[in-house]
């Protein structure tokens, strides 16, 4: 009986293709999670009084970061001997439409953009690192649970197999005994994260510190991923047999940083909102030169 409450699942991952050209859902839903976090800033910087003006170049900021950093991390993390083995493995990097992005490698990406970022723009905006990670953790948590969805729609990325009643049969993988749907564990994780990171910003923004938020993520993010990789297949050979698979040892360092930037928040204790003087500058009087001039 409990067979009959197996999903068979067959999406297809593209939703339309004209000639060699395809629209998938992975990419929409990648792309969707960029419009709703650059949303999101918008509402950051009016609650907080930064200029919008910076929102420009910080999304293509985040998008090269994320794109670069997501498929070298796969390509380095995961498969190195294939990608740098061969002038074929090696062009292949840039077919990015082919699938192969690592969250780890974008969380490292996204960290340096937005050192650099910082130390370009923070002085104009009036912001800093700690600031800007805090807040891209809040968009962050919505478009991962976003992505995840995209992993689903392309029946990749998935678990053992299971007893559960909500067990999926990834039919378009040659599938035929249900597995666990790991991404929708790792989506609703993301979303649920998200929730709670909005929750702290809307009602406790004045009384949160600056570091807070990308410390709660860290834990939060990289703890579920490091769990769930129990029940997950291996995505490469390499892993099969090992005691922690590659994700999981990615997840441990940024647990530990998120740890790091807690105890760095609470010692700190920087407001966790941009700080806008309210202050105008004073006008300037005319110099003693001027004013002998107007005797």
């Amino acid at each position: 009986m409990l067979g009959l409450l197996f999903v068979n699942w067959n999406m297809n991952p593209e939703i339309f293709r004209i000639g060699g050209f395809a629209v998938r859902w992975y990419g929409v839903l990648f792309v969707s999670g960029f419009i709703l976090g650059y949303w999101m800033f918008i509402k950051f910087c009016q609650k907080e009084r930064v200029d919008t003006n910076m929102l420009d170049p910080l999304l293509f900021t985040l998008l090269i970061g994320t794109l670069v950093g997501s498929r070298l991390g796969h390509c380095i993390f995961y498969q190195p001997e294939y990608y740098f083995g061969s002038w074929k493995g090696f062009l292949e990097i840039f077919e990015i439409w082919k699938g192969g992005l690592a969250s780890h490698g974008g969380a490292i990406m996204l960290v340096l953009c937005m050192i650099w970022f910082a130390h370009k723009y923070g002085p104009k905006y009036h912001i800093d690192f700690m600031w800007l990670v805090d807040h891209l953790a809040i968009a962050v948590a919505f478009a991962g649970a976003f992505i995840r969805l995209g992993n689903l729609c392309n029946s990749e990325i998935y678990g053992d197999v299971t007893s559960l009643p909500w067990g999926f049969i990834f039919e378009r993988r040659g599938e035929t005994e249900p597995k666990h749907p790991t991404q929708i564990y790792e989506s609703l994780s993301y979303f649920i994260l998200g929730l709670i990171l909005v929750w702290i910003y809307v009602r406790r923004l004045n009384k949160t510190y600056r570091g807070t938020f990308i410390g709660i993520f860290f834990i939060v993010c990289f703890g579920m991923r490091f769990l769930i990789e129990f029940i997950k297949e291996p995505q490469v050979e390499f892993e099969e047999g090992m005691a922690l698979d590659m994700g999981q040892w990615l997840s441990i360092p940024f647990v530990i940083l998120g740890i790091i930037a807690l105890i760095w928040a609470y010692k700190k204790k920087i407001p966790a909102a941009a700080i806008i003087s309210d202050e105008k500058p004073k006008k300037q009087g005319p110099t003693h030169y001027a004013k002998s001039l107007q005797k």
